[in-house]
């Protein structure tokens, strides 16, 4: 079972920018599309952005052009560089594979725009 640790949330004013980390137990996680995920108070976890193993990379419109997610498989780790943030992009961000079977969830890390 991989665990997963996200990192680098916090609160930022409209406009700013934040890095998370989404780091992994095990090197199998390099097999896989890793996804970040966010979910907002009284509302469903979404996809934000999704990378492959490959590199090949997909956006929700919601985040396209303003987000960068990328990976380094030497580490374990996904990043997902975070510009021009809005107060609609406040929620506690998740990162896991992009399948129907997922491994647990980690802890998330909290992000807050707000002036």
């Amino acid at each position: 079972q991989v665990q997963l640790v996200e990192s680098g949330g916090g609160l930022v004013q409209p406009g700013g920018s934040l890095r998370l980390s989404c780091a992994a137990s095990g090197s199998i996680f390099n097999e896989y599309t890793i996804a970040w995920y966010r979910q907002a108070p009284g509302k469903q976890r979404e996809l934000v952005a999704a990378i492959t193993s490959g590199g090949t990379t997909n956006y929700a419109d919601s985040v396209k052009g303003r987000f960068t997610i990328s990976r380094d498989n030497a580490k374990n780790t996904v990043y997902l560089q975070m510009n021009g943030l809005k107060p609609e992009d406040t929620a506690v961000y998740y990162c896991n594979k992009d399948r129907i079977i997922k491994w647990s969830w980690g802890q998330g890390t909290q992000v807050t725009v707000s002036s």
